[in-house]
């Protein structure tokens, strides 16, 4: 079986979420797919600009925020960090951050399927996600500290 070629896989999967393909939108689905971890907006813009030739900063949130829109890509907002951006959507992880190095981890939801948490609501409002983040050390930096 061969696998299919990043671009043509970029290409299906707009065309599947309803979107119009684009040179820009497939050049930051195939960056954010290759970004190890939680790339953030500047970084994808540099990754995807060895494709198209070359990205705004504007031009590269308007494409994110198309992605995200349409379900393709997850951003994350994290105080103190810039938007990160993964493919890991409708999985329901969550996610750790170091306090010192400031890297970011999935972590898997250990209650079960979305939202995994049962807000103090009325019946009325209709919740479908959690976010959760995790804060402290990772093992490198928990390390150092000692």
């Amino acid at each position: 079986m061969t696998a299919v070629e990043p671009m043509a896989a970029a290409t299906a999967r707009l065309r599947a979420a309803g979107l119009r393909v684009t040179a820009q939108r497939i050049a930051l689905l195939m960056a954010v797919d290759e970004s190890p971890g939680h790339a953030d907006a500047e970084t994808l813009r540099q990754v995807a600009g060895r494709v198209t030739g070359g990205l705004s900063l504007q031009a590269t949130y308007n494409v994110l925020r198309a992605l995200v829109d349409a379900g393709l890509v997850r951003c994350t907002l994290i105080p103190g960090h810039a938007g990160r951006y993964e493919t890991e959507c409708g999985d329901n992880h969550h996610h750790f951050v170091c306090r010192s190095c400031g890297s970011i981890r999935n972590v898997k939801c250990a209650v079960g399927r979305a939202p995994c948490l049962d807000p103090d609501l009325p019946d009325t409002y209709s919740v479908d996600e959690a976010a959760v983040t995790f804060w402290g050390r990772c093992p490198d930096c928990a390390v150092a500290a000692d």
